[in-house]
């Protein structure tokens, strides 16, 4: 049982078995430059979601401000 489990592991084939090596570390490469490009689109998106966030937070007006505070008149009291 052994021994048919192995013969199916050594049949196992993969496509950079196939590929040229060249072609296959060229791939990796675009592979790898494609990830780095995805987190920093990521990265600049939340960085623009912060600086919005603030623009938000500074134009609000004092009732705004009032509204969003956790504060009660009534702690005080």
């Amino acid at each position: 049982m052994k021994k048919s489990n192995k013969k199916k592991d050594d049949q196992t084939v993969f496509v950079s078995d196939h590929l040229n090596r060249d072609l296959v570390e060229q791939l990796k490469a675009v592979k790898k430059g494609l990830t780095k490009e995805q987190e920093e689109r990521e990265a600049a998106l939340e960085r623009k979601k912060i600086e919005e966030r603030k623009q938000r937070e500074k134009n609000k007006s004092f009732e705004e401000l009032l509204n969003d505070s956790s504060l009660s008149w009534k702690d005080f009291k």
